[in-house]
């Protein structure tokens, strides 16, 4: 199979740069010199969608023992009523003409928040610039899926600027750089010696059913199954456990005929709670009578947060390999571009 000929716009290239734009991220932020210092931060949003939004949630696994405040991230037209003066509001657009985030940029400044940007440029960086606020930007050519890396890192300066954080955690970005350059060239071959590719040659007829924990897991398994919808056109879904365990699994009983079309993704980290884990074992032989095409993605790393950014990545593949075997090019998305389309004529 030539992945070539399928691969056009060369997604493959972007999966295998990850740890390089990590690298390059890193760069991007040391740089940045920021115009406005605030006080007496209460809360973060970030305001953004897609491969915006997830790089809010990476960021929220990435300092969960860091940050002192409450971080959510926002994906709408307006932001939660309580946000205020003391709201650090991080929008983040990779266009920078996301119609949503511009939409709560605006609430922002109406609900006279502190606010602050990343973007590759378009409206946002524009009205941004134009209130003296400050924005990072970040290197445009990518699909905003692919830009993970200038989604997520930039705003740990905006967090370590404002002195939310220390610098001491981008420590962790540079083992995972030296880590995901070890991994890509075993994850980038097409044979048995794959693992990225092995797991895709079992699912990639099926719908899959990606289950994660409350903790870093639940955000991996929240970006694989967006992978799998952008990158393969595959239908996915995630879930995670303790709540899995009190509701969904009881849906693993009637329309039993379709099981036979569903793959089910189990994701673990050795720091998942103990309980979590009995959880994991007890509900897979739950699932198994009725559903044996199961997998486990467990990732090496020598940190929670190396391990975290690494089953990103592994999953990044495991997508990417889905398409080829679909032969389908994993970088446009047609009907994304058609509902903007739609939705710009009917402003």
């Amino acid at each position: 199979m030539d992945r070539q000929l399928i691969d056009k716009q060369n997604m493959g290239k972007a999966i295998y740069d990850f740890p390089d734009q990590l690298a390059d991220a890193l760069e991007i932020g040391r740089k940045f010199s920021p115009k406005n210092t605030f006080n007496e931060i209460r809360n973060i949003i970030v305001a953004g969608m897609g491969g915006s939004a997830i790089g809010g949630d990476v960021c929220r696994v990435f300092l969960s023992n860091e940050l002192t405040v409450p971080f959510v991230v926002s994906r709408n037209y307006t932001l939660p009523n309580w946000v205020d003066e003391h709201t650090l509001v991080i929008c983040s657009s990779y266009s920078g003409n996301t119609e949503e985030s511009l939409s709560a940029y605006e609430n922002a400044k109406e609900k006279n928040a502190m606010i602050c940007g990343i973007s590759t440029g378009g409206t946002l960086t524009k009205k941004l610039h134009e209130n003296g606020l400050d924005v990072i930007s970040i290197p445009t050519g990518l699909q905003p899926r692919a830009a993970l890396a200038y989604s997520f890192v930039p705003m740990l300066f905006h967090f370590i600027n404002q002195r939310l954080i220390k610098e001491s955690v981008l420590k962790d970005i540079v083992t995972t750089v030296e880590l995901l350059r070890n991994k890509r060239d075993s994850y980038n071959g097409e044979n048995e010696f794959n693992p990225t590719y092995q797991l895709a040659k079992n699912i990639y007829n099926t719908i899959p059913i990606i289950y994660g924990t409350s903790d870093s897991t639940a955000v991996a398994a929240l970006r694989l199954k967006g992978q799998f919808c952008e990158n393969a056109d595959m239908l996915a879904y995630h879930n995670e456990l303790p709540e899995m365990n009190h509701n969904e699994i009881v849906g693993w009983e009637n329309n039993a005929d379709v099981f036979n079309h569903l793959s089910v993704l189990w994701l673990k980290d050795e720091n998942d709670h103990t309980r979590v884990q009995l959880r994991q074992k007890v509900t897979q032989k739950i699932i198994e009578v009725k559903n044996n095409n199961q997998h486990t993605i467990q990732v090496e790393g020598s940190n929670p947060n190396s391990r975290f950014l690494h089953m990103i990545h592994f999953g990044d593949w495991v997508s990417y390999w889905c398409a080829i075997l679909h032969e389908t090019d994993p970088s446009p998305v047609k009907p994304i571009m058609y509902l903007k389309d739609e939705l710009s004529s009917r402003r």
